[in-house]
């Protein structure tokens, strides 16, 4: 059974205290709650006491939270992916898609927890699915390694950006300590027990940093060296 309230059951209609309901405005809200008090304050009754209307005329949008998630889901997909356009060097385009999925999730960090998870299948989902598996064919990559490869990296991408996302969420004093944790803690430790990490004392601050780039990068090059034509990047080579 198709996941999306039939178009009928979505017209644009006043609620009773003159809100103009709409999935756009309802997704809106969703991300504002979830901004200010977590995940968990994505609930009908809340959203309706938001928006001022009947929690009950919201069923005429989203089939239940679950539904609502996924619209909240392809929102930042579609943030992230608005304006983009696919440059000759795929790994560039790749790379920039990255980017902005992370981004899009820092801009959301407690939303971004929500949306790593599920397949929105929707129209901004589907149409950066187009776009990656679309940069992949472009390099050479026959069908299925196209598909296995975009696979492999957007579940790189989503993973980390989701990891940096949740540490952003975090309460300031939270992250201060983690972060302190690497300057004082690990500093320490004794060199018989922990000859690696003593070794390295100096440059163990940066594990405080995201390794999202880094991984990015690796996980690109290694996509380069694997594309047929010795890792060709444009388009036509």
């Amino acid at each position: 059974m198709p996941s999306r309230v039939p178009p009928e059951r979505r017209r644009r209609r006043p609620t009773a205290s003159g809100v103009l309901l709409s999935e756009e405005l309802i997704v809106d809200t969703a991300l504002r709650l979830i901004g200010a008090h977590g995940a968990q304050a994505l609930s009908v009754r809340r959203l309706g006491a938001a928006l001022g209307c009947d929690p009950t005329a919201l069923y005429r949008y989203f089939h239940d939270t679950d539904d609502l998630v996924l619209a909240v889901s392809d929102r930042l997909i579609g943030d992230a992916m608005q304006g983009f356009v696919p440059g000759e060097d795929w790994v560039a385009s790749l790379r920039e898609i990255a980017v902005r999925v992370r981004d899009g999730y820092l801009a959301h960090p407690r939303a971004a927890a929500l949306a790593a998870h599920g397949v929105t299948r929707r129209p901004n989902e589907i149409g950066a699915v187009e776009a990656g598996i679309g940069l992949l064919l472009s390099a050479g990559f026959e069908p299925a390694r196209a598909t296995r490869m975009y696979l492999a990296f957007i579940d790189t991408v989503l993973s980390h950006a989701a990891t940096d996302a949740a540490f952003h969420a975090l309460p300031q004093e939270r992250r201060a300590a983690d972060e302190r944790a690497w300057r004082e803690v690990y500093q320490d430790l004794d060199p018989a027990t922990h000859p690696a990490l003593s070794a390295v004392r100096e440059e163990l601050p940066a594990m405080a940093d995201s390794s999202f780039e880094d991984a990015v990068d690796l996980l690109l090059e290694a996509l380069a060296a694997r594309a047929p034509g010795g890792g060709a990047r444009h388009r036509g080579r």
